[in-house]
């Protein structure tokens, strides 16, 4: 445990030193300040936030993850050099650069919503949209950790293939949905819909904020199918355990990919 402290705090220190994680979370801080001041406030900027959010965050989150493997080979491989557990070391480099990003996120629109009094007129859901934040930053750096690991030794084809990941989840994953919705629409397709929606983590914190702010025109056809299924309670419930899944598994192949790997 003391190992795993230290390295995470080593890395901590580095991207301190780098400043541009401080500079990712005053992105956050004067956007939300931004449209406290000029988006009405409330309900209106938390969804503005979220929409901000859930595009960005995965964005930032998979290219950190695969640029820190590329960049940080040598260290890496000076470092296993040592007498240290592989396992230990994978979870001090994962921890120690994605709880950074975290703490950016949550820190820097947290500060807003706090002084202009969000936090405790809508507390439930300002909680709700920064741990969406923050689930979403530690999933999307295991992906990039997977990607980075899987493609070693070429990193062109690294950075397009999570470029590519990236913009079919956030961007096209919700129209294919649709298209395949209107081409098969006479057969009952909700239990289908309910299971691709799941598949795609972006679109899991998409309806949890959906239904928390009860934003029925703004669901899409997955968030009223998930309405319709589960009803707000349930709904944000199930979408939950998918994203915990969802962090759970890209941290598992990482890691396994990490012990195995010939460096």
């Amino acid at each position: 445990m003391s190992l795993l402290m230290h390295i995470i705090k080593n890395e901590w220190k580095s991207l301190l030193r780098g400043k541009w994680v401080i500079g990712y979370g005053l992105i956050f801080l004067i956007l939300t300040d931004t449209l406290l001041r000029f988006g009405g406030g409330g309900a209106e900027t938390l969804l503005s936030l979220s929409n901000v959010m859930l595009l960005f965050v995965p964005l930032v989150g998979m290219i950190y993850g695969i640029l820190y493997i590329y960049q940080s080979r040598e260290f890496v491989e000076l470092l296993l050099t040592q007498p240290i557990n592989r396992r230990v070391l994978y979870w001090g480099l994962f921890l120690g650069i994605s709880t950074p990003l975290m703490a950016a996120f949550i820190v820097g629109s947290m500060l807003p919503l706090g002084w202009h009094g969000i936090l405790m007129i809508d507390g439930m859901a300002s909680a709700m949209v920064l741990g969406l934040g923050g689930v979403l930053t530690l999933i999307f750096a295991a992906l990039g950790f997977v990607f980075g690991l899987m493609f070693y030794e070429d990193k062109i084809k690294g950075f397009g293939f999570t470029i590519v990941v990236w913009l079919f989840l956030a961007i096209l994953y919700d129209g294919l949905v649709l298209m395949l919705v209107f081409l098969f629409g006479n057969y009952p397709l909700e239990n289908f819909v309910i299971a691709v929606s799941m598949l795609n983590p972006i679109d899991l914190a998409r309806i949890m904020v959906m239904l928390e702010f009860d934003v029925s025109a703004l669901m899409g056809y997955t968030g009223a199918v998930f309405n319709r299924f589960f009803g707000t309670t349930l709904g944000i419930t199930t979408a939950s355990v998918m994203l915990l899944v969802w962090l759970a598994v890209p941290t598992w192949i990482g890691l396994n990919v990490f012990r195995k790997k010939d460096f």
